[in-house]
């Protein structure tokens, strides 16, 4: 057995596991798997960094005005970061109309969204403060269903929601709309084991006091989301995960800003794992689960296309190489014996992990119709497993090389 067929029965081996886990977590806990605690009115401050925000702000605002939630107990705090178009003269507007929004502009530009952020919390009269993108809509319902599971438990530091797709215009578009309704499932049933590992900046609550003595949102890593939420478990905290409340968030439209935004989540998810590292098999699910989760994860991903890239260059040497001395020797290039099959435990181990994971992917959508009622198309499901996974481990290389040549850019 050579190196290609030991990463390729660990790449299976993992892949069974994982799905095999979701699914028996799923089938236990599939009554109340859309269930949220009653929660208690209480006010509840909206953080929402803003930076060039003139296209959606207003209608976030709106979105917010029509919440399920009295209005005498929501707070929105507007922290803008040096925005260069009428972001503010249209927040104004809005401050004029209703009388529970406040707005803070920023002495500079800080680059990302931690800082903003971290001035909107500390500026936050509530108890719980809510992170909002400004291009994100909550469904009107989904505070109570969030609130709730921070009130039950003073453990539970941070909750989020299901973060779904607004548009579908674009082929791109379409793929993280299956990826995002797929996304929201998995992480309510790592939520069911304790294993919730982000609760996404567009939309997501924290107990303030929590956030503030753990030091605040990190300006230097690109996905702060993530790693406050390990910093929140590594002090004995806990995250949760409400699938019933609903946001729906702008995603990048081109494919060129996708693969950028997809290169910041890779660095900053790298960032996290190697602050963390020195806590493997401490500090409960983190160090037990998710911290070696994520490294294998990033392991298999980089490993598995490199090993990928040399199949195809060996074979194709070998092709040559062939066919050149056939051609030379006046000898056939290919025989019967040459098209006659011999199937291995690998391939059938191959072929049992894809029809897994395919019926996985139908069945995590057929669920998510409760909350999304469209259907999805069929064609936009195969492309999405046979296409858009696959940029994925391009993308792990993309931002690896970013990072080795030290360029950290939001």
């Amino acid at each position: 057995m050579d190196l290609i067929d030991i990463v390729f029965l660990i790449y299976t081996f993992a892949g069974l596991y994982m799905l095999s886990l979701f699914f028996f977590v799923y089938i236990l806990n599939r009554k109340k798997i859309f269930e949220h605690p009653k929660c208690k009115l209480e006010p509840v401050s909206i953080v929402i960094p803003c930076y060039n925000e003139a296209e959606h702000i207003g209608k976030t605002l709106e979105c917010l005005q029509k919440l399920d939630y009295p209005q005498s107990l929501i707070e929105i705090i507007i922290v803008d970061d040096c925005s260069k178009d009428n972001s503010i003269e249209i927040i104004k507007k809005y401050i004029a109309k209703f009388k529970n929004i406040m707005l803070i502009t920023s002495k500079k530009n800080s680059g990302g969204a931690a800082i903003p952020t971290n001035i909107g919390i500390k500026s936050a009269k509530s108890k719980y403060a809510i992170t909002l993108d400004a291009e994100t809509y909550p469904d009107p319902g989904s505070i109570k269903k969030m609130l709730g599971l921070l009130q039950e438990d003073e453990k539970v530091a941070a909750v989020t929601g299901s973060i779904l797709t607004r548009h579908q215009n674009s082929w791109i578009q379409k793929m993280q709309a299956i990826e995002y309704d797929i996304t929201s499932l998995f992480r309510k049933i790592l939520d069911l084991v304790d294993s919730v590992y982000v609760t996404p900046g567009a939309f997501a609550m924290y107990r303030k006091e929590a956030v503030i003595k753990a030091g605040l949102f990190d300006p230097s890593n690109l996905t702060q989301d993530i790693e406050m939420v390990w910093r929140l478990l590594s002090k004995g905290y806990k995250a949760r995960m409400s699938l019933a409340a609903k946001a729906h968030t702008e995603t990048p439209y081109k494919f060129k800003d996708w693969w950028n935004q997809r290169n910041r989540w890779n660095i900053g998810g790298t960032q996290t794992l190697l602050k963390y590292k020195s806590l493997i098999f401490k500090k409960g699910m983190l160090g037990n689960f998710i911290i070696p989760y994520f490294a294998i994860s990033l392991i298999l991903s980089i490993l598995g296309i490199f090993l990928f890239i040399f199949m195809i260059i060996k074979n194709i040497s070998i092709y040559y190489l062939v066919t050149k001395y056939s051609l030379f020797a006046s000898a056939s290039l290919l025989t019967l014996r040459d098209l006659a099959v011999a199937p291995s435990i690998m391939s059938y181990f191959g072929i049992a992990l894809f029809i897994l994971g395919l019926w996985m992917t139908f069945f995590s959508l057929g669920i998510m119709r409760y909350l999304e009622p469209k259907k999805r198309n069929v064609l936009n499901i195969i492309m999405f497993l046979f296409i858009y996974s696959f940029i994925y481990p391009l993308i792990m290389i993309d931002s690896k090389s970013k990072m080795i040549r030290g360029i950290y850019k939001w």
